[in-house]
């Protein structure tokens, strides 16, 4: 056993069948050592028990609606060198541990963070960026196929997604964790700038990416369109009155709240809300920030040792495998799939069809990965509309381009 020990904590909340397809991507990860420590409610942990894993995961029940005391709860049983947290609604690549550990055999790294994709499993929702005290991020240019070493200007920190991001367990528990003032939203944010205040480094690690779905939540509907606003302004009002000047706060809410009330008004031109919603989504927003700004500091004490050691997930990947077809030959290529996936093989199964469509990736059961879309299609954002290409090179191309993320070089 030669990887760093690594503990992944996932906190989940009233999403049992996404966080099923979570555990189903880390239980097929290339790396050695790593346990997972599961902070769910009752469905949550009924949810791992379904998976087979009840006895091979640490669970902690947790009922209460706040990410930030849940994500502590995690901590607190996390026994690895180093605590990796993923959220229930995204899937890692396989990969994915082995490139967000590797910077920390420097000791001068403290935390990392990975790429996260969007719903389509093509486009990033995020990648490098820096957050100032105004909760405002701005993009940082790295390259995308190496870590890069990174320390934050003065007033910034480097930013990472708390659905894809690493920090050194000592340097996590010695500062208190994650605060409960955020209960949701800015959580990490707000860690990563009391890490600025240290003298580690962050990592941005490209290749150790994540697909995030934003399942739906009782602030968000599966369309996205929001249902409250009432915890995102208060956490937004913790955080500005910790790190935004005075003075500079006034102008700032201004903007913010038109943000929010644009946001709202083109779900509501697109058909996913109606007018009232609008004055009750910024009456919430409101009432948040007043809220928020009520709120006292809550005791951040140093998190202990856990009690049980490190209890190792043994990954059930067993190497990588390809397939490809025709969109037609769906059906007999993943029936094929799900032999190789039932003997440790991670899948990559290709499906192309005649057209131009824009490609798709998404985990479909455990150990397949599907990514399915036009011969002559984008599978990048950037890319040309229509990509002349015979089947053999444009296999070659698409296996060539997520080999290091999947496994297969």
């Amino acid at each position: 056993m030669n990887d760093l020990p690594v503990s992944v904590v996932v906190v989940s909340r009233g999403r049992p069948d996404r966080l099923k397809l979570c555990l189903a991507g880390l239980s097929f990860l290339f790396y050695d050592a790593y346990e997972i420590v599961v902070v769910a409610d009752a469905a949550g942990l009924a949810a791992v028990a379904e998976a087979g894993l009840a006895d091979l995961v640490k669970t902690v029940p947790f009922e209460t609606p706040n990410i930030s005391a849940a994500r502590n709860a995690g901590i607190a049983q996390a026994a690895g060198e180093v605590v990796a947290f993923i959220d229930d609604d995204a899937v890692p690549e396989p990969m994915w541990l082995a490139h967000l550990a590797a910077p920390f055999a420097r000791a001068e790294v403290g935390a990392a963070g990975g790429f996260v994709r969007g719903r389509n499993g093509i486009t990033f929702q995020y990648r490098a960026r820096s957050v100032d005290g105004a909760a405002q991020a701005r993009p940082l240019d790295v390259d995308p196929a190496q870590v890069t070493l990174l320390r934050p200007a003065q007033g910034r920190a480097i930013k990472t997604e708390g659905t894809n991001m690493a920090v050194r367990r000592d340097l996590l528990a010695r500062i208190g964790g994650f605060d409960p003032s955020y209960r949701f939203f800015l959580d990490e944010t707000d860690l990563n700038m009391r890490l600025a205040r240290t003298d580690q480094l962050t990592a941005i690690v490209p290749l150790a990416e994540v697909h995030h779905a934003y399942a739906p939540s009782s602030r968000r509907r599966a369309d996205r369109a929001p249902r409250d606003l009432s915890e995102k302004a208060a956490s937004l009002a913790v955080y500005l009155g910790r790190y935004c000047p005075k003075d500079a706060q006034p102008a700032l809410w201004s903007d913010l709240r038109r943000e929010e009330r644009q946001n709202a008004l083109r779900h509501m031109v697109a058909g996913r809300l109606e007018p009232r919603d609008v004055k009750r989504l910024l009456a919430s927003f409101d009432a948040g920030r007043e809220e928020g700004a009520a709120r006292r500091p809550v005791p951040m004490p140093a998190i202990p040792h856990a009690r049980e050691g490190f209890r190792p997930f043994f990954t059930r990947a067993r190497g990588a495998e390809v397939l490809a077809g025709r969109v037609w030959e769906g059906g007999r290529l993943r029936r094929a799939a799900a032999a190789r996936a039932a003997e440790g093989k991670i899948v990559s199964l290709f499906l192309f069809s005649h057209t131009t469509l824009y490609h798709q990736v998404r985990l479909e059961a455990p150990g397949i990965w599907v990514q399915s879309g036009g011969l002559w299609g984008r599978s990048t954002r950037s890319g040309r509309a229509v990509q002349p290409a015979t089947f053999a090179s444009r296999l070659e191309r698409e296996v060539r381009r997520v080999s290091w993320q999947r496994g297969n070089s």
